[in-house]
């Protein structure tokens, strides 16, 4: 199932794919659009993606009812979704300035659509793979327009029952998507490790027979290690320069510090997999002489009878095995052998 977006291979057999979202976090200055791609890269992420809409592509601008954020615990409480979207997109004509930045960097770049003209404007820029969010994932219209690139798509599974993840995973395949990767989501800002339910990844692998990451809204990067134990082999966070410029996405965003930190780490957790596998390894051989074996603990004449006071069990393991003591005990020491002699057969 391994693919590649760009000259980057995604799969188990490679490091995790590493996503640094920016969403809305430029705070409306290209400069610091920049600035984000470039501690990105240097962090070691794979790849920056941006969203791509305007207000008037995600809703209606009106400020009150449906339309107005009221929830007490919303980061976004006592601003219309407008409002919102209009503080939060980034404009079009940057995408392409940031995705050439990007290459510069040695990085990849693409984005997430949230509407068909996106899509059209984003093949105009050539991306290499396309994000569909945890919101529009039941979206079939837009997942067919994507799906029928042919590019990679990664999809936040988010809220999505099972039968809805079924009709958009479907809805891809029969639109002409070959990659496929599902991204298990928590679609709350931030996330807690307790509501994120990362078994549910190698389960979904296993129903959807494609790969599978995390999109992780959590704080700190133990969820996004953990989750590639259990098969991720993409990471997507949300990325900032520093939490406390704000932004609308600032409150749950990753600072270059950490991010660089998720790159180590979770590289560390793939090559921690390895196989199944007992018995020293290769480069354990040289290990198995600490272990404890039999020597002769004290200076012994041909004849002597072997026993406790004259045997023991220590550090080095270049004697026979502790398991023959008892075998050893009560029978003749062939040959003299000074303190320090490793028991072997041959002394019998």
């Amino acid at each position: 199932m391994e693919f590649r977006i760009g000259d980057r291979w995604v799969g188990k057999q490679h490091k995790p794919f590493v996503i640094a979202e920016m969403s809305g976090n430029h705070n409306h200055s290209l400069e610091r659009a920049f600035a984000i791609v470039e501690a990105a890269a240097k962090a070691g992420a794979d790849a920056v993606k941006l969203q791509t809409y305007t207000a008037d592509t995600m809703t209606l601008d009106i400020d009150e009812g449906d339309f107005f954020i009221e929830d007490p615990n919303s980061l976004w409480k006592g601003t219309s979704l407008y409002k919102l979207y209009q503080e939060a997109y980034t404009p079009w004509e940057w995408h392409e300035p940031i995705f050439k930045k990007c290459a510069e960097l040695g990085l990849l770049a693409f984005s997430t659509p949230f509407d068909e003209t996106a899509v059209d404007f984003l093949e105009s820029l050539n991306v290499p793979a396309y994000k569909i969010a945890s919101f529009e994932n039941t979206d079939i219209q837009l997942i067919r327009k994507v799906a029928a690139t042919g590019k990679p798509i990664i999809i936040s599974t988010g809220m999505a029952t099972v039968a809805e993840l079924n009709e958009t995973v479907r809805a891809a395949r029969e639109a002409g998507a070959e990659h496929i990767v599902l991204l298990k989501c928590t679609s709350t800002y931030p996330a807690a490790p307790d509501n994120t339910n990362l078994l549910t990844i190698p389960h979904m692998e296993q129903l959807f027979s494609c790969q599978v990451g995390i999109s992780d809204h959590t704080m700190g990067i133990g969820v996004s290690v953990a989750s590639v134990a259990l098969g991720a082999t993409v990471v997507e966070k949300h990325f900032t320069l520093n939490r406390a410029d704000g932004g609308v996405d600032s409150a749950f965003s990753m600072e270059p510090g950490e991010l660089e930190a998720l790159v180590t780490e979770s590289e560390r957790a793939w090559l921690a997999l390895g196989e199944i596998t007992y018995g020293a390894t290769k480069r354990e051989q040289e290990s198995l002489k600490h272990r404890r074996s039999l020597y002769i603990s004290r200076n012994m004449k041909a004849g002597e009878v072997f026993t406790k006071e004259n045997v023991k069990a220590i550090r080095p393991g270049l004697g026979l095995p502790t398991k023959y003591l008892d075998e050893i005990l009560g029978k003749r020491i062939g040959k003299d052998a000074p303190k320090g002699t490793p028991v072997t057969w041959e002394l019998l």
